[in-house]
Formats: C-alpha cells, structure tokens, sequence
C-alpha cells in the first residue's frame, strides 16, 4: 500500500485527465451494463410483463449504448495512455538523475544487467499501474456502489447480494492472492535481473570464453538460470490461474443467489417478476470492472516488485553527496596528509603523505592493489576522504563546490568509456563547445589525429557501442584526448599508457612534458619507462609511501 501510495502521489499534476479518465470509463460501463438490461426490459414487454419502455425506445437506448460504449472506452484507454507514458517519462528521468547522483562510488558494486532491467523492464511494468489500475480501481467502486443501489431499488437483499459478490471478486480474492504472490515476484524481478547481468556478461566476455574453451558450458549455466527463473514464474502463473478459476466461479455463484433470492421473494409477492428478471441480468452484466480488478493482481505481482526495486533506487542516499555552495579556489597545488581510507572493513591507504605541487609532474608507482588508483577517486571526491587528511589549493576538499572541483580536474581512468556516437563527439564531452582546431590539438597531443584522419570519415567515424571498433589502445588515446580538451589545471592519469607502443607512449609522455609548465599531472603507473618524465615520484606499497 505504502508503494501504491508513492507511485500515486505521482499522478498529482494529471489528476485532470485521471478524473476525465474514470468519467469516459464509468460511463462506457453503464453502456455496456444496460445494454442487456434493457434487453430484459425488452423480453419483459414481449412476454406481456409490465414494462416501462416501450420496445421502439429500447431498441434505440440499445443502439445509442453500444455507439457510445466505443467512443466512452476510447476516451477512457486514451487518457489512461496519455498519464502512463507521460509519468514513465518522468520517471526514467528521475531514475537517470539518482544514477547519476549514486555514480560511482554506490554503482562500483552494482551489476550492470541488473541496472539494465530495472531501467528497462520495471519502468516499463509501471505502465500497467498507471493506464490498467487506477482508472479500473476507481471504476470498480464507482460501479459496484451504482449496481449495488440499482439492485436495492427493487429489494434491499438484491442489493445485499450484489454487495457480497462485489466485494468478493473485486476485494477478498484479490487481496487474499496478493499476499501469496507478493514475495514470489520480487524474488521473479530480482532474478530476472541477475539473469540479465549473466547474460549480458556472457555477451561481453564471448570471445575470452571461446579462446578459454568455455563456449559450451556457458549455455547451460544461462540454461539453468533460466530454468530457476521460470520455476518462480510458473508458481505465480499457478496463483494467477487460481485467483482467475475462483472469481470466474464466484461470477456465476452470486447471480445465482441473487436469482434464489429474488425467486423466493416473487413466492412471498414481495417482489413482481420485473425484480427477478432485472437485478439478476444487472448484477450479471456488471461483474466487468471488479473482474478486470481482480485479474490485476496477476499483474500487479511484477507491478509492485519492479516498482518497490525503481522506488528503492530512487530513495538510496549517495555516498557523495554533492556540494553546490562550497569555495571555488585557484587551482594552487594538491597535497594529502597522513590520508587513511577504508571500502568498508578492507583498508586501503594508511598514513599516505604526499605533495603535488602546481606545476610539474607527480609520478605514483606501486603493485596493484595498494592504493593508487582510490587516491586518485578521493581526489575527484568519488568517496569522500577523512577530514583534513586531502586538499587541493589549501582548501579541505570537502568544501570545495563539487562543479568547480571537476573543473579543476580531469580524470583518464584505466578503462575508457566510450558512446555511440562519432570520434569528435566523444572527443567533445571533455568540452562540448569546443571548435574542430581544438578537438584536433587535443588529438595530437594524444597521438590519435594520425589514426583519425586515416579513416574514411575521419572525425565523423562512429565508434561503436562501447567503442567496439576501437582497440584498446585507441580508445585510451581518445580518453586522454578528451581529458587535454578539459584543459584541467590538475590532470590525474591512471595507467594512461597501459596498453600503448613504446612509439605511442613516448609521444604521449612528450605531451605531457609540454604540459607540464601550464598544469600538474599525476601520473599512476607501473611502468619505469612512463615514470622518466615525473618530476618526483612516489613508491606506495600496502596504502603507504615507501
């Protein structure tokens, strides 16, 4: 209810079209509620029973019923339609405003597949809330109260027995099924998430499994994912079916009531024959809103799950919060004082001390693991370093506004993330107004102009998704073309030659020692030929400067 409750208060700005939504809706269903009704009164007339209508005016109702009944429903499913996609709409833009929020520290340990499912396939199940829930919900009431009054008119025990079989089908059973299916689909969202990982994962890594001679046991394993997945599935398909035999029974148990009743009240002459014929169509016709509210709760299983995973994504705090009012320094040096920094319980940098003054090159060297690269993220305030233990500019980097301290900064990470888009475009993210000469410097400075303007549509060439059409290499030269286009003051580089040439890294390293006179680099690698440039350089083992 608690989910309901949120995903509702979403609806606040549309509540118009939500309104006119139960209206079309409410109406269309009284169309095709007297449509039979009107029928009986009709066979009350040809049977030489007292009726109210004569047969010309039935025929007619009968007709302007059925024309209406099309347009009301049309009405009704367009506005449902119009709510959903605009709040779905919405909805992934909060959702891509909370990953961006959470990036990276709380998304390192996420599985991308899973985020994948969840961006994709919970979003879209909210659209079964939004255009087949609210608007029925609301029709069930709106109906199940009319019909109720409708069958007290004639005997306030028709509408008694209308009152139970309302609520059965649209209330007891829904719930009842509900709170058996509840769990069983989150457990079906959480697995088809990590199925989408696996597989995703498989996808990637295709060609190491292949070389590694693992391409056969790969599709069992996603085999058997499946096959537990869809164990889940079948158990809630069982529920569905059962929740859908049972008020499929209770549609023709409560007309038949309804029929004993107001036959043993036509014996007693409390009733004429109209009253038995009448509420017995009326409540027979009019099951629709409360059964399709009924058949919801199959859905609504997988509704809520996915909608409880989007909610709890959108309420996760950051790690790093970020900071819009803080100082907006000079950029006048870096510096780290007996910094000590934990992922969770595992220790990772202890009493690190180190200077990196304005201008120069600060070289880091180590084994992996043992540090580097998470003093690199403190500094790009990704995790958030102990107080007074790292500055930039003499300044607590915790109170440096969060903007300009990416301003300050440009990051070349060991992987290169790449769009889909052209090599200029992905080239500009580091600057996006930045002119072709400068996207071109920037090239050169990373030794890539030569390899780009080689290719057929040079700077316009797509590279792919993830940068698939690139080699390792070539994606790492754009990254840090992309960071010279920055024109950050500090430029922190993490393994930025790993997986270049000695021809391409000592081209690369020649950059950086122009550089060097305008902005500090701090270099990170493990190779002795990339330290020649440093000016001073930092031997960390175990978290610690040796």
């Amino acid at each position: 209810m608690k989910t309901m409750a949120r995903l509702l208060a979403l609806v606040g700005p549309l509540a118009g079209f939500m309104a006119l939504a139960v209206a079309f809706g409410a109406l269309g269903n009284a169309c095709a509620i007297f449509i039979p009704v009107f029928g009986g009164y009709g066979l009350l007339g040809l049977a030489g029973q007292p009726s109210p209508i004569t047969l010309g005016t039935l025929t007619l109702l009968v007709i302007l019923c059925a024309v209406f009944r099309g347009a009301f429903r049309y009405g009704e499913q367009i506005c449902n339609h119009y709510i959903a996609f605009k709040l779905l709409a919405d909805i992934r833009g909060k959702v891509f405003a909370a990953l961006r929020r959470l990036c990276p520290a709380k998304l390192e340990g996420k599985e991308r597949g899973n985020l994948i499912t969840l961006i994709t396939t919970d979003i879209e199940l909210l659209e079964v809330f939004y255009a087949h829930t609210i608007s029925p919900v609301a029709l069930a009431i709106i109906v199940s109260v009319a019909m109720t009054i409708f069958s007290s008119i004639f005997h306030p025990l028709l509408g008694l027995v209308a009152a139970c079989g309302y609520i059965t089908v649209g209330i007891i059973l829904p719930l009842i099924f509900s709170r058996l299916g509840t769990k069983q689909g989150q457990t079906l969202r959480n697995k088809q998430g990590e199925l989408s990982s696996f597989y995703l994962e498989s996808l990637r890594g295709l060609p190491d499994l292949l070389q590694m001679g693992q391409g056969n046991s790969r599709p069992k394993e996603i085999l058997q994912k499946t096959v537990d997945t869809n164990k889940i599935q079948n158990s809630l398909k069982n529920f569905e079916g059962l929740s859908s035999a049972l008020s499929g029974l209770a549609l023709f148990v409560f007309p038949a009531i309804s029929l004993a009743v107001s036959l043993s009240l036509f014996e007693q002459n409390a009733i004429s024959f109209s009253a038995v014929l009448i509420p017995t169509i009326a409540l027979f016709s009019s099951f629709g809103p409360v059964l399709a509210l009924a058949n919801l709760s199959g859905n609504l299983y997988h509704t809520m799950a996915a909608a409880e995973r989007v909610l709890a994504l959108l309420d996760e705090e950051p790690e790093v919060k970020d900071l819009e009012s803080g100082q907006t320094p000079d950029f006048t040096g870096a510096e780290s004082q007996d910094l000590s920094f934990s992922y969770g319980n595992e220790e990772i940098l202890k009493g690190l001390s180190l200077d990196i003054p304005k201008h120069g090159i600060t070289g880091i060297t180590g084994k992996s693991g043992s540090g580097k690269s998470t003093f690199l993220k403190l500094l790009m305030r990704f995790w958030n370093a102990p107080k007074n233990q790292l500055f930039v500019s003499e300044q607590e980097i915790s109170q440096i506004s969060t903007a300009h301290l990416r301003k300050l900064e440009g990051f070349v990470t060991q992987e290169t993330d790449l769009f889909h888009d052209s090599i200029e475009a992905n080239i500009k993210l580091g600057k996006p107004d930045a002119t072709p000469e400068q996207v071109v410097a920037a090239a050169k400075k990373a030794s890539i102009h030569g390899f780009i303007a080689s290719l057929p549509n040079g700077y316009d060439t797509l590279v792919g998704e993830l940068g698939s059409t690139l080699s390792g290499g070539e994606r790492q030269r754009i990254g840090l073309a992309r960071a010279f286009l920055h024109d950050a003051p500090l430029l922190l580089l993490d393994e930025p030659t790993s997986n270049l040439d000695s021809l391409n890294e000592g081209v690369i390293l020649k950059a950086l020692l122009e550089e060097k006179d305008n902005r500090s680099v701090v270099l990170v690698s493990h190779r002795r030929s990339t330290m020649s440039v440093a000016d001073q350089t930092y031997s960390v083992e175990n978290g610690r400067v040796c």
